[in-house]
């Protein structure tokens, strides 16, 4: 978001002290960097593949992700805020084409925030979560 020339890189986030990837990029993930591995064992790989790598920075992920659960709270009666990145919004009562809207919902925080989200729909929060796995990966009810 704050450096857009990046966009499309693989980039991996570090933990507190840097020790171990806590967050990457599908890039990343695509060169088989795995969650968690300690940076000093994957280090020199990293600069060999031209990774992008930053250091975390919580109190800025918290900021962010307020302000994308603000603009959410907007589309939905109610909102449950299950982490820092994942929220439950809940569309009973809503009489729309619910794919349409989410995709709309996914337009407006990207415009409002510069931070993509996906969505998962479905009648419970295991399937809505697994929905969303699937709306990451390119498919949604009508095939890829």
């Amino acid at each position: 978001m704050f450096q857009p020339k990046l966009d499309g890189q693989p980039i991996v986030i570090l933990s507190n002290n840097d020790g171990c990837v806590i967050a990457r990029s599908n890039e990343a993930k695509l060169l088989q960097v795995a969650m968690g591995a300690p940076y000093f064992k994957i280090e020199r790989y990293v600069k060999q593949e031209g990774i992008a790598v930053f250091s975390s920075n919580y109190a800025l992920y918290g900021d962010l992700s307020n302000r994308v659960m603000q603009v959410l709270s907007g589309f939905a009666p109610q909102i449950e805020v299950y982490s820092i990145d994942e929220c439950f919004l809940d569309f009973t009562g809503l009489n729309q084409d619910l794919t349409a809207y989410a995709g709309q919902i996914c337009q407006t925080v990207k415009q409002w925030t510069g931070i993509p989200i996906s969505i998962g729909i479905a009648p419970t929060k295991t399937l809505a979560k697994l929905a969303n796995r699937l709306a990451k990966k390119g498919y949604s009810a009508h095939g890829p």
